[in-house]
Order: structure tokens, then C-alpha cells, then sequence
């Protein structure tokens, strides 16, 4: 085992956008177990929308990051020394503690997972939280139903790509993505099965969405906010369901302005809710059963983009903030990945 472990740490609060000066690559000793702790080498890391938020020193329902501590998040690695009878050297584990090369944990925090049947970056993504999200978020916070429109925005993102994709295995009779450029809108509709997309850099998102969806929206899959819910709630049917996952447009403009049209929850009887992926654990096992199935069937398709090397981790979380991921992405941290 290599003896310098490389971890980044908050550096300072981002205001606004955050900036590479917001971060700092530390080099410090590989640790050692204690009794019923674990070394993992981290091979696969995830960098995610919420990251940001946690970068501001304000109360939320997870703490947030504290300057020079080190970051955390999703990752995926080997177990490399253990003093656990649970868990054993050479397993492969998922955690949250990335942003570093090597991660000590107690052994109940992490859960062993099987690399033979699914690569390592499944577990961040399509089989992990991101999957789960999607999957309950439409189905049970939006109770999606068949023959029902749906409208996600965020569509070529780690959540929107399976959002649009379950929406179709279960029945939807329209389904409508929103991306950031037209290989992504292609990449949606001739990949995904997306029945429609449109780039909402690219003209009026309140035309562009009343062209797609003349008969409204019955079901609105939010990863974005701002002006693509406000445009939303136009189109939405009577007694539609809006599930709110993010509001990525959102994150680095604290002074942005509010939804002006509200009201229309109450003259068309909308329900909109927001929910964290942590309140529909008890769903995990459902979700896997069937996501398995319709991986190994293709009817699902994974969609990942990959940066390589720790040192590389901020240019990846940087540039899944300006959409420059297509599904999840994932930060490539070891040989094994």
C-alpha cells in the first residue's frame, strides 16, 4: 500500500459559481484500521448536484461542510486492510466517504457489492441513489399512472435519464425531456425512447413545451427549478402531480427570482412536493429487483461520463454544475475502476 493518501478539502465558501481557489488537494498518511474499521482504496467517486449546497454554511437536513475538512460523497473501492470479521480484505464496498484515495470507515458503514455483476460506477448511478430517485420520485411522490404525459426537466442528467426511461417501461403516453444542447436532445429521443425533447437554451421554453405537449402535463419531473418549473406549472392538467428532485438552475444565483405563478397550484389543483431520496429507503429493494430486470433485458439504458484521476475531481464536479455530463458522472480514481 502506497503511504501518501490524497484527499481534497473545502478551502473556502463558494459565493456564487463555486472556483477551483474554493478547493484544496491534500496529501497526508494512508490510515490505519482500528478495531472494526476498514480501509477501502477508492476506485470510483461521484460528484453530485446537492455537493453544492453543502458548500454554504446554512442548517439543512444533511451538515454541511466544514472549511478545511475533507469533502464526502459516494464512492466505491476495495477493502485493502480490514479489522472487521464482516467485512473482508478484497471486497468491494460502496461508502460515503470520497473525495480521497483512501477512506477508513467503521465496518457498518460500508455495504459490499457485487462488481462481477455490475461495474462499480453502477452503484453511484443506475443502481445506487440516483436510480432510486428517479424510481421513487416518479412513482410514488408523482404516483405516476399509464397513459399519463410527463415532462422532465434535467432530462440528460444521472437522475433524468432513467426518470424518462422508467416513465416509459411503466406505461407513460408522452414522454418529454428537457437537456442543455442538441446532441443531448438527440441522444435523449434516438437512445433513451424519449418521445420528445427540446434544448431550453435554444428559444422560448413556454412555446418550445406547448408545441410537445398540446394536451399539458399530467406528471412534471423537476431537477431544475426556476424558469422551467414557473413554465411548467403553465402547462400542467388539472390535478397533476409535480415531484421537486432539484433546482440545479438555482444553486449558484442566491438572489434568483421566485415563481410568479403559484396561484395556478390553486386554480388547477396541482400537488407539488418535494422529497429526499433518504425518506424511500424502505423502497430499495423493490427498486433494484426491478432496475436489475430491466438491465439485464436492455430496456434500460446507462448513460455515464467518466473523468479520471482525483486530482481531476473539482474539474468534474465543476462541470456536471455547467451540464457538461451526459447522465452520471463519475471521477475515476483507481485502476480497478
Amino acid at each position: 500500500m502506497t503511504e501518501v493518501n490524497r484527499v481534497w478539502c473545502l478551502a473556502a465558501r463558494p459565493d456564487g459559481f463555486p472556483s477551483t481557489s474554493d478547493f484544496e488537494l491534500r496529501t497526508e498518511p494512508v490510515p490505519q484500521p482500528g478495531p472494526g474499521q476498514v480501509v477501502v482504496r477508492n476506485e470510483v467517486m461521484s460528484v453530485d448536484p446537492a455537493m453544492r449546497g453543502r458548500m454554504n454554511d446554512v442548517k439543512s437536513y444533511v451538515a454541511p461542510f466544514q472549511l478545511g475538512a475533507p469533502l464526502d460523497g459516494g464512492a466505491v473501492g476495495t477493502v485493502v486492510a480490514s479489522q472487521s470479521p464482516d467485512v473482508e480484505v478484497g471486497a468491494s464496498v460502496l461508502h460515503g466517504l470520497g473525495w480521497r484515495e483512501y477512506a477508513l470507515l467503521d465496518a457498518e458503514r460500508v455495504r459490499t457489492v457485487d462488481t462481477a455483476a455490475a461495474p462499480a460506477s453502477a452503484y453511484l448511478g443506475v443502481l445506487g441513489m440516483p436510480g432510486l430517485t428517479a424510481y421513487a420520485g416518479l412513482l410514488d411522490v408523482a404516483r405516476m399512472r399509464p397513459e399519463e404525459t410527463v415532462f422532465v426537466s434535467g432530462a440528460a442528467g444521472a437522475v433524468g435519464t432513467l426518470v424518462g426511461q422508467i416513465a416509459r417501461l411503466r406505461g407513460a403516453r408522452l414522454v418529454i425531456g428537457s437537456a442543455g444542447s442538441a446532441e443531448k436532445v438527440r441522444y435523449l429521443t434516438e437512445e433513451l425512447g424519449f418521445d420528445a425533447a427540446f434544448n431550453y437554451r435554444d428559444g422560448d421554453i413556454h412555446t418550445q413545451l406547448k408545441r410537445l405537449a398540446p394536451d399539458g402535463i399530467d406528471v412534471y419531473f423537476d431537477n431544475v427549478g426556476g424558469e422551467q418549473l414557473e413554465e411548467a406549472l403553465f402547462r400542467m392538467n388539472l390535478h397533476g402531480r409535480i415531484a421537486v428532485c432539484g433546482a440545479i438552475s438555482q444553486y449558484n444565483t442566491p438572489d434568483a427570482k421566485g415563481i410568479r405563478n403559484l396561484s395556478l397550484l390553486i386554480s388547477k389543483r396541482l400537488t407539488m412536493q418535494g422529497f429526499l431520496v433518504l425518506d424511500h429507503w424502505s423502497r430499495r429493494e423493490a427498486f433494484t429487483e426491478e432496475m436489475v430486470g430491466w438491465l439485464r433485458e436492455g430496456k434500460v439504458k446507462v448513460a455515464e461520463t467518466f473523468v479520471d484521476g482525483i486530482e481531476h475531481a473539482v474539474d468534474a464536479f465543476l462541470g456536471m454544475l455547467k451540464g457538461e455530463n451526459l447522465g452520471k458522472m463519475v471521477v475515476r480514481i483507481g485502476d480497478g475502476a
